[in-house]
Parts: C-alpha cells; sequence; structure tokens
C-alpha cells in the first residue's frame, strides 16, 4: 500500500510517518530512505535531529539522493518485497533532481513520481513524506518558482495514486478523502 504524509515544517508529519511506518511493520524489515543531501550546518543539524527522532525504532537508513528506484537494488528484490519503506522526504528528492550534480532538467515530477510508483508496487508498504510549502503567498525567483509548481504537481498526483493521504497539522493527523 501507499501512503502519503504531508504537513509543513514542524508539523509532526515525520513523527506520525515513522509512527506508521513501525506498525504496520510489525516485525518485517523496516528502512528510512533518507533523501536529504548533508549540506552545512543546519542540515547536518536537521539529520542528527531526525537520526534522534527514530533512534530504537528499528529503521535501517538508506541514503537515496536521486534515483530512488535504486533503493530496491540496495535492499534486494526478495527483502524488498516483504518490506515497510518510509521516503524522507520526496520535496529533498525533487529539488535534488532538479538542482543537485546530474540534475533531471525535463519534467522532474515525472520522474519522482514514476520511481515513486516503481518503489510501490516492490515494497509491502511505502509511505512517503512530502511538505506543504504553498501557504506564503511570496513570489520567488522563476527557479524556485518552477520547484514549487513541480512539487505541487508531484503532490497531486502523488496523493490520487495513494491509497491513503494524510495531512499533519499541530501534531494532529488529518486523512484526506477522495471525494466522488
Amino acid at each position: 500500500m501507499l501512503y502519503v504524509v504531508t504537513g509543513v515544517s514542524g508539523s509532526g508529519k515525520s513523527e506520525y510517518a515513522e509512527n506508521l511506518a513501525v506498525r504496520l511493520a510489525a516485525g518485517a524489515p523496516l528502512y528510512y530512505v533518507a533523501t536529504m543531501e548533508p549540506y552545512g550546518a543546519e542540515g547536518q543539524a536537521r539529520i542528527r535531529r531526525h537520526h534522534r527522532l527514530r533512534a530504537g525504532k528499528g529503521f535501517e537508513t538508506i541514503e537515496c539522493y536521486r534515483e530512488i528506484t535504486r533503493v530496491v537494488d540496495q535492499i534486494g528484490q526478495c527483502r524488498c518485497g516483504e518490506s515497510v519503506l518510509l521516503v524522507e522526504c520526496l520535496s529533498n528528492l525533487l529539488a535534488n533532481e532538479m538542482f543537485g550534480a546530474r540534475t533531471q532538467k525535463d519534467a522532474p515530477a515525472d520522474k519522482v513520481l514514476s520511481g515513486t510508483s516503481f518503489l510501490s508496487r516492490q515494497c509491502r508498504h511505502l509511505i512517503v513524506v512530502t511538505n506543504e510549502i504553498f501557504a506564503d503567498g511570496i513570489r520567488y525567483a522563476p527557479e524556485t518558482e518552477e520547484y514549487r509548481k513541480q512539487l505541487g504537481l508531484l503532490n497531486r498526483r502523488l496523493a490520487g495514486m495513494a491509497d491513503e493521504a494524510v495531512e499533519v497539522a499541530y501534531g494532529i493527523p488529518v486523512r484526506i478523502g477522495r471525494q466522488e
């Protein structure tokens, strides 16, 4: 099953996603797919904080900054099929594809969506964390506006594919349902 967890920075979405992953695993292999490239002191501090938050929960960490499909090769096809994977987070993965070395210039949201879809078919449960960055009303530089556009497209399409989508606000998970 595919789960999407979204929310603003500091909303509690990571904690919710981690607890969901642990509950779904029930003893099955549990992987945390870290997508944030460790840049600068602030980035290092965020990574250390996330390590502390998931300590003792049974996660094996896999770092994958681009080409999310490579996670299956790192885990192994057989082991992946019974696993629960938590990808933290999609917005970092998209930024890495758009702005990092070997950037994806054409349809980066499509590439990330395709990779995420592939990954969801390879494991028992896939939980994807993403960010809500659209409510500040600020106009940004064209590159940032394109990133926001691509992330919005990616989030909408991924939520449409998901078996369950949840927005976490103030630590409270709110299930996002489909209206027919």
